[in-house]
């Protein structure tokens, strides 16, 4: 995949920042994006992105996203009662300094920043809704097929393999897209994150043309339905993926995460962050607390 040539320069950052701010405006439709938009300010090498729902901090010198937190601003999808970091850190350990600003747009709670050294383009898309498909990541690189990408929980976030899942592990449901059209879903396993903070926290990764690193020191144990056990190298607060070029890894929160419903596509060009599949699907939810044996230890490899 061939990284585009059309570059903006960033020199002045400050100036498409002017622009980007110019077109905010109302908020996205969705109610869960009710009241929705972002201010975006620039510190340093620090972009700061603040809106309603949802903040965080962007190093534009690799795109790195920082502290991504829900904000429980008062909403009717809201899923803490008020400002919890989910992650610590979203990187993409490309190893290339990223020098100019392509794209930089700031629409109605719609946020996408491209970052490039002509070799290396990182793309962020971001919705400032309470829940639903409200992040992704996008590398397109043209020295290298993969780039690994590190998500780090907060301290009071993990991973667990969902045992609504896992109970139900084989069962066939079915699924209607929004032209009506159904079709059966068989019911796999599922990893979530979530809190001890609330029940409604819950969320997952979303990858599209990306491969989950299993860590063989963080292998766990879990009971399927039959009774017997699957293993799971998965860590408690740490996962890593190889991400294809023109593949994405996006965040999934609420409802939508433990819904049953087709994976992404398979996509490497100009892959689109949802804030919902738009259909019926059977939603298995999470328990709460989640049960010892289903959250996955250690936290880190």
């Amino acid at each position: 995949m061939t990284v585009r040539q059309s570059i903006v320069s960033s020199v002045n950052v400050a100036l498409l920042l002017a622009v980007a701010l110019a077109g905010h405006g109302e908020a996205a439709q969705s109610a869960t994006c009710e009241g929705g938009e972002w201010v975006v300010t620039q510190q340093g090498d620090t972009m700061l992105v603040r809106g309603r729902h949802v903040q965080f901090d962007i190093d534009v010198r690799t795109m790195a996203v920082l502290n991504w937190t829900l904000t429980g601003a008062a909403n009717p999808g809201r899923l803490v009662d008020g400002p919890t970091v989910i992650f610590l850190e979203k990187t993409p350990l490309h190893g290339r300094t990223l020098t100019r600003t392509e794209r930089l747009r700031n629409d109605k709670g719609d946020l996408v920043f491209t970052r490039t050294d002509g070799m290396v383009s990182v793309k962020i898309q971001a919705k400032d809704c309470s829940q639903g498909g409200v992040f992704q990541m996008e590398i397109e690189r043209n020295d290298a097929p993969s780039t690994r990408v590190r998500h780090v929980l907060a301290p009071a976030t993990f991973y667990f393999d969902n045992p609504n899942f896992r109970d139900r592990e084989g069962e066939v449901v079915r699924f209607s897209n929004s032209a009506g059209e159904t079709q059966d879903i068989t019911i796999t396993p599922r990893i979530n994150f979530a809190s001890d903070t609330g029940p409604l926290l819950v969320g997952r990764d979303s990858p599209q043309a990306a491969t989950r690193v299993q860590h063989p020191t963080c292998t766990n144990s879990i009971r399927k339905q039959d009774g017997t056990f699957a293993t799971v190298r998965h860590c408690g607060g740490v996962s890593e993926w190889d991400v294809l070029s023109g593949g994405r890894m996006g965040q999934v929160m609420g409802e939508d995460s433990t819904e049953v419903a087709p994976p992404a596509t398979f996509c490497v060009q100009d892959c689109q962050a949802q804030n919902q599949v738009r259909g019926g699907a059977v939603v298995l939810g999470h328990p709460f607390p989640v049960p010892d044996a289903s959250r996955l230890t250690p936290r880190t490899p």
